[in-house]
């Protein structure tokens, strides 16, 4: 099913007003077991990443 255009547009102002991108590079290979982990724990991959770095601050704020 595609979207209309004005969904298109919608959607566009609403990453660019409420979304950040972050780009990371890892060693080739590490995608595909990323997003494998990612969704044996029922999560999208940016969600699985987004959990761990979380996770991380967390327990560094705790040293």
């Amino acid at each position: 099913m595609s979207r209309s255009e004005a969904e298109n547009r919608a959607i566009k102002k609403y990453e660019k007003e409420k979304i950040d991108r972050f780009l990371i590079r890892i060693p080739k290979g590490e995608k595909e077991r990323i997003a494998e982990h990612a969704k044996a724990q029922g999560e999208s991959t940016n969600a699985f990443i987004y959990r761990a770095v979380n996770e991380a601050i967390e327990r560094d704020k705790q040293k």
